[in-house]
This record gives C-alpha cells, structure tokens and sequence, in this order.
C-alpha cells in the first residue's frame, strides 16, 4: 500500500473489530504525539506564560479550582 487511496480502501474492507483496533491505533498514536509536542513546549518555555497567568489570576483570587469540588 502506497497510497492514501488504498489505504483508506483497506480500511473500508475491515471488519469491525478490526477496525475499531485500527482507530485505536490512530487515537493512541495522535495522543501520543500530542502529549510529545505538549513536553516539548514546557520544556522550551513556550507555556511560561500560563504558569505565570495562573499566579497571577491566583494572588488576585480570580483563581478557581477545576474541576469544582461538588
């Protein structure tokens, strides 16, 4: 399989359970890649900017917990 096209016909032709596997590759892997990308901001300071938005929301006491407790 080379090309989009034959894969999206291989998954067409799936049964169910195999295709339910299938998209639960693709959701892990999308995940996966997501929380990589996620590290990979901290890590550089890209989301500095939040930690520094919560402290300041928090000293304000505009703050809130989430989720609120019941």
């Amino acid at each position: 399989m080379s090309s989009v096209e034959e894969i999206e016909a291989a998954i067409e032709g799936l049964s169910a359970d195999d295709y339910q596997r299938v998209a639960r590759w693709f959701l892990e892997r999308d995940q996966s890649s997501w929380d990589q990308q996620l590290d990979r901001d901290n890590e550089s300071g890209k989301l500095d900017f939040l930690f520094e938005e919560a402290d300041r929301e928090a000293e304000t006491g505009l703050l809130r917990e989430w989720p609120r407790p019941q």
